[in-house]
């Protein structure tokens, strides 16, 4: 299967999870950037609101590329041991890569949401969606942070992820829903099968972000009869 951008990606993910659908206990958490395109698309079809869950990586100095953990709102971090254990990594290096990540994920909350208050997950059906996984370490830590928010349960569904990756989330979650899980798998943009993912994915900037989560507010307001501002 080969998703043409992100927005199909979502549809065709959006087709396994038709049991969430008309649900007014489910919301759609998506990690941004990437996730957004693909949350928006599950959100519509299920018709359920849909927010951000914000997340940053904490990248190894000198290699950011590479996660040594996450750091989810509310000061959760979920650490990659295996990377920090393996190259040594200090407490003092974590803990300030997770101090500037903190104020970075603030920002981008604000920005994403332009005033809109969090939607409330206490009790409710989360599924959360990124474009990916690769380590999992983001989504990780987003699973943690809505496990301490009381969630009734936590769905994770992704278009794309690494098989082993995906067979450990089976016992981290509820559930899990792996659209396409390709072997040989190196990052989400560097497999083969979803060589547009990347190039079309430079476009999921903060702007396009913000509209595709007022018109998934508006679509379901409508859907529930809710007013306006739900989320």
């Amino acid at each position: 299967m080969l998703f043409e951008d992100r927005f199909e990606a979502g549809r065709q993910l959006a087709s396994e999870l038709g049991e969430f659908a008309n649900r007014n206990d489910v919301v759609v958490l998506a990690l941004p950037r990437g996730g957004v395109p693909v949350g928006y698309e599950v959100a519509m079809a299920l018709h359920a609101p849909l927010d951000v869950f914000v997340v940053r990586k904490l990248g190894v100095p000198g290699q950011e590329e590479l996660a040594m953990g996450a750091l989810a709102p509310g000061g959760i971090t979920v650490l990659n041991r295996e990377v920090v254990e393996g190259l040594g990594i200090a407490p003092e290096t974590i803990n300030e890569a997770a101090a500037r990540e903190g104020h970075e994920l603030e920002r981008r909350e604000r920005e994403y949401r332009n005033g809109r208050p969090a939607v409330e997950v206490q009790g409710r059906t989360v599924i959360l969606l990124d474009d990916g996984l690769a380590t999992g370490s983001s989504m990780r830590v987003a699973a943690a942070a809505i496990r301490k928010k009381d969630a009734a349960h936590i769905v994770v569904a992704v278009p794309v992820a690494a098989p082993s990756t995906c067979a450990e989330f089976a016992a981290e979650v509820d559930r899990v829903f792996c659209a396409v899980t390709p072997e040989p798998f190196w990052t989400v943009g560097q497999s083969e099968f979803c060589s547009n993912y990347r190039r079309r994915g430079s476009g999921v900037v903060a702007p396009r972000c913000r509209s595709l989560l007022a018109e998934s507010c508006v679509a379901a307001d409508a859907s529930f009869g809710l007013s306006a501002g739900y989320l």
